[in-house]
């Protein structure tokens, strides 16, 4: 693309990432030298490297026996404490890591005309669909990231036959590897609520809509000025993330407004239920791979009875929290307002 077809206004890269489906990669492909006006955060947004603490690293556990006492423990220890930890030594190999993290970079690799089949609105299967940002509509600024969204419905291999060819076999390998571990992490913290039955209906409450991300962070110019993802948390029951090796991904302290890096560790995965940020990367791009660990959209749920807790939040119906999270930009747990009593 030539210099005098760069997008460089607000509504011209509005229009080319957004309505065009483009996304930030294809921006970047075009031979963009500097960070857009849309992409630029106010100064009172942007991340403060000042800000970042190095006490109390994000504690890494090895869950290679998931009854032992202490490993139960330490997942319910480090979930209350930072809603953040990693583990190893969860059975999914390697290779099968390697692999999906290869596919994103291969879907995004492809050029734009190939990419924007798959656009939200104009994607052939209604379980997969290529999206940018977060809630492009109704935020000041853009995120550098784009992503590939799947739906994954275990055993319904029609659900995935319009998948991407480039990564669909990876994703579905992942998935099925992951499943397990994430059965596991979710009998451990109901452990620690004091809820002992794992049957249907809670996995239907808990993880009956999983959804896979293909993140990607194309190198960026000016990351000072923008952000990967803003401060938020995910809406999920739980988030299985899967790190590359470039870094950028910060989780809050405890202290108010600080901020610790998650180093990435091969073969790792981190665990998510906090609030987290992404930095975007000036040198290399991007990839991660979130599994967000959905409730079913007609699930009902809301404090447990078995934990003996006072509840402070209602019941509500996971569709509902679902459309009120995504019609505003991130804002940190703010959104959690929502469901208080």
């Amino acid at each position: 693309m030539s210099s005098s077809t760069i997008p460089n206004s607000f509504d011209d890269v509005t229009d080319f990432v957004v309505n065009r489906g483009n996304g930030v990669t294809g921006l970047v492909d075009s031979g963009i030298q500097k960070v857009p006006e849309r992409y630029i955060l106010p100064p009172q947004q942007r991340f403060d490297l000042t800000k970042v603490v190095s006490q109390d690293p994000i504690l890494i556990i090895d869950v290679s026996n998931w009854d032992d006492p202490e490993v139960i423990k330490s997942i319910c220890e480090a979930s209350g404490k930072w809603g953040f930890f990693q583990i190893i030594n969860h059975g999914i190999p390697l290779q099968v890591l390697e692999n999906i993290t290869d596919a994103a970079h291969s879907f995004f690799g492809l050029p734009n005309e190939q990419r924007s089949k798959y656009y939200k609105g104009a994607s052939p299967s209604e379980t997969v669909f290529l999206a940018t940002s977060f809630s492009p509509q109704a935020e000041v600024a853009l995120e550098w990231r784009d992503y590939l969204s799947f739906q994954y419905i275990p055993g319904n291999d029609q659900a995935s036959a319009l998948w991407p060819p480039v990564c669909k076999d990876e994703v579905l390998e992942y998935m099925k590897k992951a499943e397990i571990v994430i059965k596991n992490l979710l009998q451990v913290l109901l452990q620690g609520l004091n809820v002992k039955d794992f049957d249907r209906d809670t996995q239907h409450t808990l993880m009956g809509s999983p959804r896979i991300y293909l993140n990607y962070y194309p190198k960026c110019p000016n990351p000072e000025l923008t952000a990967g993802v803003g401060p938020h948390s995910d809406i999920s029951t739980i988030t299985v993330l899967l790190q590359d090796d470039i870094g950028g991904l910060y989780v809050r302290g405890i202290e108010d407004d600080t901020w610790i890096h998650v180093p990435p560790i091969k073969g790792a995965l981190v665990i998510n239920i906090g609030d987290h940020r992404v930095v975007a990367n000036k040198i290399k791009n991007r990839v991660s791979v979130p599994i967000f660990v959905n409730p079913a959209p007609d699930a009902v749920f809301g404090p447990l009875p078995e934990s003996g807790e006072i509840p402070i939040y209602k019941q509500l119906v996971f569709s509902d929290y679902f459309n009120f999270y995504f019609s505003k930009p991130h804002d940190g747990k703010k959104t959690i307002d929502y469901a208080r009593i």
